[in-house]
């Protein structure tokens, strides 16, 4: 069985993850989606709201299964009989700090890993989360960069932050 993971913050998740998350989940007879919980980031919603949106937007993918962890990933992966990595790229950055992650998980995994680099779609090849956030707190239409399914989410996660002061 193949079982592959695709690995992130997803603070929140643009339609360059679900793209992603849609090709990798063709390719796997399972794909776990690793939601990172790092106690050193700041995030803007809570890890029980980024699975709830991921939900929201994958809707219902068979073989699927959304999962959080903390720590390296390689450990994640040994946990879950997973060998598979799956990376979007968007651009040669993405690829150079790809490549060194990808290379350290092959160390540490004694080679039992493989990476996976899906190239980013055209019409994603701009997108980030940071950008997401970023129209979020002006005001913009985010239904160029995610999910109409969590537009509103994230607008009530921003009208939130103004609220508390953030």
């Amino acid at each position: 069985m193949k079982i592959g993971v695709y690995a992130g913050s997803f603070d929140p998740i643009t339609k360059g993850h679900e793209d992603i998350i849609r090709r990798a989940a063709n390719l796997t007879d399972k794909l776990i989606i690793g939601i990172l919980n790092s106690a050193s980031k700041n995030y803007w919603f809570d890890l029980k709201e980024r699975g709830e949106l991921i939900k929201k937007v994958i809707g219902n993918l068979d073989n699927v299964e959304i999962m959080s962890f903390e720590g390296l990933l390689v450990d994640f992966m040994r946990k879950n009989n997973a060998n598979i990595v799956f990376r979007g790229l968007r651009a040669v950055s993405d690829y150079e700090y790809e490549l060194q992650m990808a290379l350290g998980n092959s160390v540490l995994s004694g080679g039992e890993l493989e990476t996976v680099f899906l190239p980013a779609s055209r019409e994603n090849l701009y997108l980030s989360s940071s950008l997401v956030r970023e129209v979020a707190l002006n005001k913009g239409n985010l239904e160029h960069f995610v999910n109409k399914k969590i537009v509103e989410d994230i607008s009530r996660k921003v009208d939130e932050m103004i609220k508390e002061g953030k």
